[in-house]
């Protein structure tokens, strides 16, 4: 985005990647749809930023939703808003506009090196480059680094820049996962249902809540209820060791209506088939509420139905860990705001400006990771604008 930004205004530029092909973790972030922003208002938009800098803010407000679906509109990417109000591509893939993007690029004389893993500086203040068994130093008028966070290293975001920028003496504040799952104690029984879906349900943490899905995993939870609460959670566990959430099983229905129905004549049923047939719970959540109950100390068979009811609105579950880094939907943490400028330059390396997961921002699912991404692209070749027309002055 930032090169796109530049070329648009006539600047000859360069991007260099690692990797042999460009935008693989684009790639990815399309395998559900390509979320690339959401409808809902803009100032109900930037909250969920939550403590974000500023600056980030004035970013997406510069260039918000409604600029990013025009973006993609012109690419032939024609977006439409979806029942939750995130916004997709109607190709649902990410390919064609990722295709007719880099064509874009290529018209507007964009020149892409491939394979090139940058190192920092050298001696000379030029940029150092390793490619294959190679060194290649390159001095530009201005540069943009957009390298991402540490999530799916694979896709070529490794976090490797962190030593360097640190070692420029540039406060970066540590990659931590983010939209990430976390692991819990399970028994052998509800390890069993590993891969099966917590449909419509409500997970809350403290004052915070989201619904959504989300899915058992052998060593623990996933999925976008729990992504949504994601941020507090982790801050939680590495303060405390563990953080305990709660589920909401059947967020449609009150607790005195779950009583009334778990209040009528079982018969000669078990009790799992008359959960099931009242309450329409899947075997996994029925699972779930067995094993809280025994938590609690007592069978779900010995409890009444006001206090069954009562369980299945908020299920307890002790979250003891935070799944790695690498399979973390995205990052928390990096350069910290106060080492920018107004511009998103660093302020102690002249000419330098930095866009994307590189900074140290945090955002939910929806859409919100993708806009601050574009977002922050613009507002870094912006800046670099600004500063070459100042400095051939």
């Amino acid at each position: 985005m930032a090169a796109e930004t530049l070329a648009r205004a006539g600047v000859a530029v360069t991007v260099y990647d690692r990797m042999p092909s460009l935008g693989r973790k684009l790639l990815m972030a399309g395998r559900g749809g390509l979320n690339l922003t959401h409808s809902e208002p803009l100032a109900d938009f930037l909250k969920r930023y939550g403590e974000a800098d500023e600056q980030l803010l004035a970013a997406v407000t510069a260039f918000p939703p409604a600029a990013l679906r025009a973006w993609a509109d012109e690419l032939g990417a024609d977006t439409f808003v979806g029942s939750s109000g995130r916004v997709f591509p109607k190709a649902l893939k990410t390919s064609p506009l990722l295709r007719t993007w880099l064509l874009r690029l290529r018209n507007l004389g964009v020149t892409v090196k491939l394979r090139h893993c940058w190192e920092g500086w050298d001696e000379d203040g030029q940029l150092l480059f390793k490619a294959g068994d190679e060194k290649v130093s390159v001095k530009p008028d201005v540069v943009v680094l957009a390298m991402g966070g540490a999530s799916w290293p694979k896709l070529g975001s490794d976090g490797r820049w962190v030593d360097i920028l640190r070692g420029e003496k540039v406060a970066v504040a540590p990659l931590q996962p983010a939209n990430c799952g976390f692991t819990a104690a399970w028994s052998d029984v509800l390890r069993g249902f590993a891969g099966q879906p917590l449909k419509r349900i409500a997970i809350t943490f403290g004052e915070r809540s989201a619904r959504g899905e989300a899915m058992v995993t052998q060593s623990g939870i996933e999925g976008g209820a729990i992504y949504a609460l994601s941020s507090p959670i982790r801050d939680a566990i590495t303060k405390d060791g563990a953080a305990t959430i709660t589920i909401d099983l059947l967020p449609d229905v009150t607790a005195a209506k779950l009583t009334e129905r778990l209040s009528a004549p079982r018969g000669k049923q078990s009790l799992t088939n008359f959960l099931r047939k009242n309450t329409h719970l899947a075997a996994v959540a029925l699972s779930l509420l067995h094993e809280a109950a025994l938590a609690k100390g007592k069978p779900l068979s010995a409890l009444s139905p006001a206090t069954i009811a009562a369980l299945i609105k908020a299920v307890p579950v002790t979250l003891t860990g935070v799944q790695p880094i690498e399979t973390a939907i995205s990052s928390a943490g990096g350069i910290r705001f106060s080492e920018l400028d107004d511009h998103f330059m660093l302020r102690n390396s002249r000419g330098v400006f930095v866009a994307g997961e590189m900074l140290d921002w945090d955002a939910p699912t929806g859409g919100y990771l993708l806009q601050a991404s574009f977002a922050t692209g613009v507002a870094a070749a912006q800046g670099a604008l600004a500063w070459l027309k100042s400095s051939r002055k």
